[in-house]
């Protein structure tokens, strides 16, 4: 059975992709990096299988191709 997939809190992924908080929200707008996911009112957080596609190719990461 496959284990669920968790939710990183930006620490986490800030700490997991050595990006600062700026880059990372900058990258998710032009599509270079994955989208938040809602987690209560007022928190988000990252699927860990979205931040792992990321990690392992960086420069060719395009949301659109996540999506298919």
């Amino acid at each position: 059975m496959a284990e669920p997939d968790r939710i990183l809190r930006i620490r986490t992924v800030l700490q997991r992709t050595g990006l600062s908080r700026s880059t990372l929200y900058r990258k998710i707008q032009d599509g270079s990096f994955p989208r938040q996911v809602q987690i209560s009112v007022h928190g988000a957080g990252w699927r860990e299988s979205a931040i792992n596609h990321w990690i392992s190719d960086p420069a060719g990461f395009r949301m659109e191709e996540r999506a298919r």
